[in-house]
C-alpha cells in the first residue's frame, strides 16, 4: 500500500522537477513503447492461461461423466451378455442411463484413422455400451467387480487414462501462461531500467550544475522516475486496450476453429485491467533503483 500510495503521489509530481530535468528523448518513447507491448503479449498471456483452465475444467467434467462398457464375447453370446450389462447398469447406483452404441457410432468413432468405409458389420468389433453417471458418480471398482461376475466379457473403461493426461497438459499450460507473464514483467523491468540508465548518463552534466546549485539526488532522481513511471502507464494502458479488443474478436466457445474458446470469460475480463498498474509499479521501482545507482557514480 505505502508503494502505491508513494506511486500516486509520483505521478501527481512536482512540476519543478520536470522543468529542470531535460526531456529524455528517445529513451522515454522507447519505455512507452516496450510497456505498450508488453501488456499487449500479457494479456494474451494471461488468455491463454485462463482458457487453458476453463479447458482443464470442461474435459475433466466431460470425461468424468462419461463412460463406456466394452463386451468383447462370441457371437452366440454377445447378445446376452448385453443385456446381463444393461441389467448391472440399470441397477447400480450412479448410472443415470446407459444405451448400447450402433454400427455407426462406432463407424464414427473409428472413421478418424480407418476412413468412412470401413465394413463395421463385417468385422469382429466388441460391442460398446454407453453409460452417463449422475453427479454423485459411480464406484468404478464396484461396478468392475458386478461386471466380472455378471458379465466376463466386459470390461469398465471410465475415461481415467485419456482424463489424466488432458487435464495435467491443460493445467501445465495454465502454468506456463502464468510463467510467461512473470517473464514479461522481467523483461519490461529489464528494459525500463537500460533505458532510465542511458537518460540518467545523457544528463551527467545537468546532474553535477543541479548538484552544485544545491538540489539533493532524491529530487532529482523523482523527476527520472516520474517520466518513466507515466511512460510506462500510459504504454501499458493502450498496449492492454488494443489487446483486449483483439481478444475479444477472437472465435468463442460455440464458433468451430483452432482457436475457438481463447479468450476471457465473465469476470475473466477485470484481470487485463490491473496490468497497467503493475506496468507503472514495476517502472517506478526500476527507475528508482537504476536513478540511485547511477547517482551514486557521478560525482
Amino acid at each position: 500500500m505505502n508503494g502505491a500510495r508513494r506511486i500516486v503521489r509520483l505521478l501527481r509530481g512536482d512540476p519543478r522537477a520536470g522543468q529542470v530535468v531535460p526531456p529524455s528523448g528517445f529513451t522515454a518513447r522507447l519505455t512507452q513503447f516496450t510497456s505498450g507491448a508488453m501488456a499487449f503479449l500479457a494479456v494474451f498471456a494471461m488468455a491463454l492461461s485462463f482458457s487453458a483452465g476453463h479447458l482443464a475444467e470442461r474435459w475433466s467434467q466431460a470425461l468424468a461423466r462419461t463412460a463406456t462398457v466394452r463386451i468383447s464375447a462370441p457371437e452366440g453370446q454377445m447378445e446376452a451378455q448385453t443385456i446381463a450389462v444393461l441389467e448391472v447398469l440399470r441397477t447400480t447406483p450412479g448410472v443415470a442411463s446407459a444405451r448400447p452404441m450402433s454400427l455407426d457410432e462406432q463407424r464414427a468413432l473409428l472413421e478418424p484413422w480407418f476412413g468412412p468405409d470401413l465394413p463395421v458389420e463385417t468385422l469382429p468389433l466388441p460391442r460398446m455400451v454407453e453409460l452417463t453417471e449422475t453427479a454423485e458418480g459411480v464406484d468404478a471398482e464396484a461396478l468392475r467387480l458386478r461386471l466380472a461376475g455378471e458379465a466376463p466379457g466386459a470390461v469398465l473403461d471410465d475415461h481415467t487414462r485419456w482424463r489424466r493426461p488432458l487435464v495435467r497438459a491443460a493445467d501445465r499450460l495454465r502454468g506456463l501462461g502464468w510463467l510467461s507473464i512473470g517473464l514479461i514483467g522481467a523483461a519490461m523491468a529489464a528494459m525500463i531500467t537500460l533505458a532510465a540508465n542511458s537518460a540518467l548518463a545523457a544528463n551527467a552534466q545537468v546532474i553535477e550544475v543541479l548538484r552544485l546549485i544545491g538540489a539533493r539526488d532524491s529530487f532529482i532522481a523523482r523527476a527520472f522516475v516520474r517520466r518513466f513511471t507515466r511512460r510506462a502507464l500510459e504504454g501499458a494502458a493502450i498496449g492492454t486496450a488494443l489487446a483486449m479488443l483483439a481478444v475479444a474478436f477472437l472465435p468463442g466457445e460455440g464458433d468451430d476453429g483452432f482457436l475457438s474458446g481463447l479468450g476471457f470469460r465473465g469476470w475473466d475480463w477485470l484481470w487485463p485491467l490491473a496490468l497497467p498498474p503493475l506496468a507503472a509499479f514495476v517502472a517506478f521501482w526500476a527507475t528508482r533503483f537504476a536513478a540511485f545507482r547511477v547517482l551514486k557514480g557521478v560525482t
